[in-house]
């Protein structure tokens, strides 16, 4: 299992579109899942330990975000075939579990991960109302292990700044997970 750490965030890059099936039966563009202060696009999935040790913080961030007007989504797009734990059913079963409140979509072909750049679960984008790039980094100092209560909220912190401001901080902390499980012909 490779551990990556994302890239710097390039600010102003528009988010790129989608048309992606949710666990909830529905088709979920980019446009559909933004909110009106702009657009949190999380790439997760079942399986990985750095996803697992933060899933009831992301659920409460995006919580607190979408009352600031943070419309929230999350992608897995890793190998369903090689890792079954990140099948579509799961997915099911893992939204309703954690009572997701976003889409949690399934990016069979890969496709949407490549046009946002992702590299690992967990991998956050955070958008501007105009949906342009303002967050690459962690949702918090956890790592395999969920960082101590108490542990500032990078993502929420950002994104509170960018759903007020339209502009992310300066200084951003990558993410660091598992790699995405890339398809082999």
């Amino acid at each position: 299992m490779a551990s990556l750490e994302t890239p710097v965030c390039d600010f102003g890059r528009p988010a790129p579109d989608f048309a992606l099936p949710g666990t909830d039966g529905t088709i979920w563009t980019r446009d559909a899942c933004a909110g009106e202060r702009g657009l949190l696009v999380m790439f997760i999935c079942n399986h990985c330990p750095y996803v697992k040790a933060v899933r009831e913080r992301i659920v409460r961030d995006a919580r607190d975000l979408i009352a600031v007007g943070i419309g929230c989504v999350a992608i897995m797009s890793n190998d369903t075939r090689d890792y079954p734990e990140d099948s579509f059913e799961n997915m099911q079963r893992i939204a309703v579990a954690l009572s997701f409140p976003f889409p949690y979509l399934l990016d069979d072909t890969q496709a949407v991960a490549k046009a946002y750049g992702a590299v690992c679960t967990p991998d956050f984008f955070g958008y501007n109302a105009a949906l342009e790039l303002q967050f690459r980094g962690r949702l918090d100092a956890s790592r395999k292990e969920t960082a101590p209560e108490g542990t500032a909220r990078d993502l929420y912190t950002a994104m509170s700044q960018v759903a007020r401001t339209g502009e992310g901080p300066a200084e951003q902390i990558p993410s660091v997970g598992c790699s995405i499980k890339w398809k082999t012909a």
